[in-house]
């Protein structure tokens, strides 16, 4: 039985679209404000990170979160996120003791789901992140490099999400030269959202969000949004993700004589073929993995 996830929850559809079901972790006491205030000044300086103001749909992600506040801290920022316009997002809030048991079940069941989906035993690379959010703050447009489930525990948002491999919503060459950080802004407008799906999310409710599927966040206007996610690959997705390595040094070459390389997540003989190809480039270039 189950002790995070409801039994609504869809094996099948891991990492192929995403879909919302519910958890059953309300009132769990690691995620209480309380607890939350207490630990994330405990934690290394690079695991929690945190924005002043509110963002737009189209602004770079990743690289607003490496410029903290000047004119204020984390404790100031906590204190009064429920009016600042704050963003925090912390990483990996699982070294504190208070979230030890909650990773370890989220892992088991995770494990589970793989399993039942045939795409290996247990996940890799598994962390929770937290996000805490003032009413009306926005997470920009952007892809994981993993599979994830989000939870939400407090306050409301939107969270809308396109198909995984859509190249209406993201292009191959963007995928590529994101998943590879080479460039973290995802051209965003409105007419991707055409071919999206915006799902309206409340306390006890979750969604899968598959591997590299380009979403965005708003949060609502009556609380503070207190959410979770645990991300995490499967030897599915590593596949996908060396192959999308290996066609972003392979477009390189071939843009020379106007060719492009065949998408990555259409074949999976093709992309394990090029994962290999990908592992072999980096052992060759000196790179570890």
């Amino acid at each position: 039985m189950n002790h995070c996830f409801a039994e609504d929850i869809k094996s099948e559809l891991l990492d192929r679209q995403p879909f919302k079901f519910h958890h059953q972790l309300l009132e769990h006491p690691a995620l209480s404000l309380e607890n939350l205030s207490r630990v994330l000044p405990t934690l290394p300086q690079q695991q929690v990170m945190y924005s002043k103001g509110l963002l737009d749909v189209a602004d770079d992600f990743e690289s607003t979160f490496r410029k903290k506040p000047r004119d204020r801290t984390l404790e100031e920022t906590i204190d009064s996120i429920r009016t600042s316009d704050a963003y925090i997002m912390v990483r990996s809030p699982e070294v504190d003791p208070s979230f030890a048991d909650l990773y370890k079940a989220l892992c088991g069941e995770v494990a589970t789901l793989m399993r039942a989906r045939g795409v290996g035993q247990i996940p890799i690379d598994t962390q929770l992140y937290l996000f805490i959010a003032s009413p009306n703050s926005i997470t920009p447009f952007h892809i994981d490099r993993y599979s994830t489930f989000l939870m939400q525990f407090r306050g409301s948002k939107t969270v809308t999400v396109g198909m995984p491999w859509d190249d209406r919503v993201v292009s191959q060459p963007d995928r590529e030269a994101y998943v590879v950080r080479e460039k973290t802004k995802l051209p965003w407008s409105s007419r991707i959202d055409e071919f999206s799906t915006a799902f309206q999310f409340s306390p006890g409710e979750a969604l899968h969000i598959p591997f590299i599927a380009g979403h965005h966040v708003c949060n609502g206007p009556e609380d503070v949004s207190i959410s979770m996610s645990i991300i995490f690959n499967t030897d599915e997705s590593i596949r996908w993700r060396n192959a999308i390595s290996f066609n972003h040094v392979l477009r390189k070459q071939l843009n020379k004589v106007s060719l492009t390389p065949a998408s990555v997540g259409q074949s999976a003989w093709r992309d394990a073929m090029k994962s290999s190809m990908w592992q072999r480039y980096r052992q060759m270039r000196g790179f570890e993995g």
